[in-house]
């Protein structure tokens, strides 16, 4: 039985989400969803959907079959809990997939480093272009 590993925050769901985790899904016959939590997101702006609220979005949608926050210390403590084969990257996922293969194996996990395809097949396919048109539509919305 092969497991992956998808990761991010998922703070806005979109098509581009739905992609990620359905191409994900695909890779293996288990697809388990590590989603953010909301005091380690550094690498944009704090989400505006509450943790607790999108896990349990992202655990609810059709390939995946165990949605779980990620440890508030360690960011390899899920991963060796669930023990992928795989783990996927989303296309605009931050980490170099050779840096995560690098740090994975410093830290004893064996599992390949998949990155998915970019998805642009509609309007909104990521959370900050559904935030920019927000802002354009509601501008007292800030």
């Amino acid at each position: 039985m092969t497991r992956v590993v998808a990761t991010g925050t998922f703070d806005i769901l979109h098509p581009g989400h739905l992609h990620y985790l359905t191409e994900s899904a695909e890779l293996g016959d288990e697809l388990y969803v590590i989603v953010a939590r909301d005091r380690n997101v550094r690498h944009k702006p704090t989400p505006i959907v509450p943790e607790t609220q999108r896990v349990q979005m992202v655990g609810a949608l059709k390939p995946v079959k165990e949605a779980v926050l990620g440890d508030l210390e360690d960011m390899f403590a899920p991963i060796r809990l669930i023990q992928p084969d795989i783990i996927t990257l989303g296309y605009n996922q931050h980490f170099s997939k050779e840096e995560l293969a690098k740090s994975l194996h410093e830290n004893g996990i064996s599992a390949e480093v998949v990155r998915i395809s970019e998805y642009s097949s509609c309007t909104f396919y990521s959370s900050s272009m559904i935030v920019k048109q927000i802002h354009r539509k509601c501008p007292d919305a800030r």
